[in-house]
């Protein structure tokens, strides 16, 4: 069973190119971040061709996630417990996580929030969102669960091409790690390191970042013990980083046995 996340950055605009890798990569289960569109704005027919049905949860041009499988979709989750709501004057649950059981594995769609910057109330509201995911994935202990998709947290120094340049920023800083770290001791490991050993998986548009290999790693799949048992192998598909039209972010794919 092969199961991959990817932060495609527009569904709208990268449709046809979602579905072609699809169609290549002979994936079972898609997770999907940043549609950026709303669940009656998602462009599902591409992927129904192909055999795969589709949920979503989004509501504007920000944020989205998805599913796509050809396994079945069972027990739709939109968002979970405890899960922090943000905005002014009344907080509102973001499209950031979204779970279905596929082929009999829990496959959740995490899209975490950025951050922005450490004096930022967007911040606070990060670590908020990533302790409580730990709190409750801490109970998600029975059938095989995958936690997919961008994390916008580079657990170690490696995971960012120079981590000198983020001093003071965003992404690397200790309280993002420690939350992160959170799912570690609720029992989830990370299962693509020991497969894509100094890899990225997140380029920026701007100075040249990907010829330059300028990246960051993460896209990050985390897995409970039913689930990490089963996993025979994954890889970062660098080329969909590539040509026109491509998003910032490209696929990681895992397999299970």
């Amino acid at each position: 069973m092969r199961i991959a996340t990817w932060n495609v950055n527009s569904i709208r605009a990268r449709a046809e190119r979602v579905a072609a890798w699809l169609e290549a990569s002979d994936v079972d289960v898609l997770a999907i971040q940043e549609t950026k569109c709303s669940v009656e704005q998602f462009p599902a027919l591409p992927f129904e061709a192909l055999g795969y049905e589709v949920v979503a949860a989004g509501y504007h041009q920000w944020n989205g996630v998805a599913i796509c499988s050809r396994v079945g979709m069972d027990d739709v989750a939109a968002g979970f417990a405890g899960q922090p709501a943000f905005g002014a004057p009344e907080p509102r649950l973001e499209a950031r996580a979204l779970g279905a059981t596929c082929g009999g594995v829990r496959v959740w769609s995490m899209y975490v929030p950025n951050g922005r910057s450490l004096s930022d109330p967007h911040y606070d509201y990060k670590l908020a969102w990533l302790r409580a995911l730990a709190s409750e994935a801490g109970g998600w202990t029975g059938e095989p669960t995958l936690l997919l998709g961008d994390w916008n947290v580079a657990p170690r120094d490696e995971d960012v091409w120079d981590v000198e340049v983020f001093a003071g920023a965003t992404h690397v800083s200790e309280p993002e790690r420690e939350a992160l770290a959170g799912l570690e001791r609720a029992g989830f490991s990370e299962i693509t390191r020991a497969h894509t050993a100094g890899q990225y998986t997140y380029w920026d548009y701007q100075r040249l970042a990907f010829p330059k290999n300028n990246g960051m790693r993460i896209d990050l799949a985390f897995a409970n013990p039913p689930a990490a048992a089963r996993v025979t192998s994954a890889w970062i598909d660098r080329d969909e980083r590539k040509g026109k039209g491509a998003s910032d972010h490209v696929p990681v794919v895992v397999e299970l046995d």
